[in-house]
């Protein structure tokens, strides 16, 4: 990318992290919060003002556009990019102030005299980044490059083959949607109307990677079902729920838990409790990456049920288990070209590729088993969902080359297997 390139790829993130888009995980509306629309709206904008085609914001907050295949390339496959407008719930993205250091000195990073430091223990890559433009938080809040960052890459990608008419392409679809930090970004998307033949989410993070696996991931739900009766008439009677419930928990296997594991290590995670002497409910997500290991992680709950219910006379356990997703390597697998291709786009760019895995889930993982094989490209952010939130405008910048490069490539295919 030109250093103009650059800069308008800059203004353009740092215009979008300004706008709060926090989901929210509790809310039961689509989207989850009304300050997403705020961003779908200025996107629809820009869009129409950039001339793209087939430009749609549905009532669920799904924005789709398309742009035209240059004459004699209509018939490449038509090839999709995604990103998410929302950003993690549970951190702040009130008032985000944007800190730009440019040739970066390799050192800690200080925020704004918070107290709060950014140094290699939070990240690791920060040494490769010396004499970069490092985009960083204030403290107070996340920055939001998750994923802002994606959305940048692709809005500047489609501008750059929009005012380049002379470079041959087939026809490229841009999504932009709602609550994908909440586990339910794909709950509306209609692949049909988005009519891509594959796609590409921009949600990664480390420069080269291509991310080809998730977690499978399933949630579950425990009912404890005790007894209540006025405490000054409980004795014997009293069946009390919350103290079982405590003791279940306390039971759970300590090597299994996502504070003690790593890497293709899978888990099991309490992430609420509710309830009150009568009547407790504890809520789980389950991870692994394979569908054994998924199920042994269940029947370790189901077990750890059983035996505190035998322990706890009067005390019923009812363990229910909801399937959620499947790792997307198994669909991936049957589309190689789709994964060459992307790791052949990263080479172009000047960067070695290198396959990865994603410790939870994503929206491509989820559109691949609704028939759209969706790899994720890295965005170039780290550290995502915490105060600590930073980028590097370098590694977006490849980022947004590696999806022009990736746009040339499939210019030349005839179909995606």
């Amino acid at each position: 990318m030109s250093e103009k390139e650059k800069k308008s790829l800059l203004e353009r993130f740092v215009r979008y992290c300004k706008i709060n888009t926090r989901s929210s995980d509790t809310s039961e509306d689509f989207p989850s919060t009304k300050e997403q629309w705020d961003l779908l709206k200025i996107l629809k904008k820009e869009l129409e003002d950039m001339g793209l085609e087939e430009i749609s914001l549905d009532e669920k907050g799904y924005l789709f556009a398309a742009l035209p295949a240059t004459k004699g390339y209509e018939n490449a496959p038509v090839i999709g990019f995604l990103a998410h407008v929302d950003t993690y719930p549970g951190t702040s993205a009130e008032n985000v102030s944007p800190q730009i250091i440019e040739n970066y000195n390799g050192k800690p990073i200080i925020l704004n005299g918070n107290g709060i430091v950014i140094d290699e223990d939070d990240s690791p890559h920060l040494s490769k980044m010396a004499g970069h433009t490092i985009i960083t938080t204030d403290g107070k809040t996340l920055l939001g490059a998750d994923d802002k960052a994606g959305i940048a890459s692709i809005m500047e990608m489609v501008a750059y083959f929009k005012f380049h008419p002379e470079i041959p392409h087939g026809k490229i679809k841009v999504g932009f949607t709602p609550d994908e930090e909440t586990g339910r970004g794909a709950d509306f998307f209609d692949v049909k109307k988005f009519g891509a033949d594959a796609a590409y989410t921009v949600d990664g993070s480390i420069l080269g990677e291509i991310e080809t696996e998730t977690f499978c991931g399933d949630s579950a739900e425990v009912e404890v079902i005790g007894y209540d009766i006025h405490p000054g008439l409980a004795k014997d009677k009293m069946k009390n729920a919350v103290r079982a419930a405590a003791d279940f928990i306390s039971r759970l296997p300590e090597d299994n838990l996502p504070e003690t594991t790593e890497k293709r290590e899978s888990y099991l995670h309490p992430i609420a409790i509710s309830g009150e002497v009568g009547k407790v409910v504890v809520k789980f997500i389950v991870r692994a990456f394979n569908v054994e290991e998924l199920k042994e992680r269940e029947e370790d709950i189901k077990r750890i049920a059983a035996e505190t219910e035998k322990d706890w006379n009067g005390v019923t356990f009812k363990v229910n288990i909801e399937e959620g997703y499947r790792n997307m390597k198994e669909v991936l697998d049957q589309y190689p070209k789709v994964v060459n291709l992307a790791k052949e786009a990263v080479k172009l760019s000047g960067v070695e590729p290198f396959e990865g895995y994603i410790r939870g889930g994503t929206d491509g993982c989820r559109l691949s088993f609704m028939g759209l094989p969706t790899p994720n490209i890295f965005n170039g952010a780290l550290s995502f969902h915490g105060v600590k939130e930073h980028i590097s405008l370098e590694w977006m910048s490849k980022s947004c080359e590696t999806l022009r490069h990736l746009v040339k490539l499939w210019a030349e295919e005839k179909s995606i297997k």
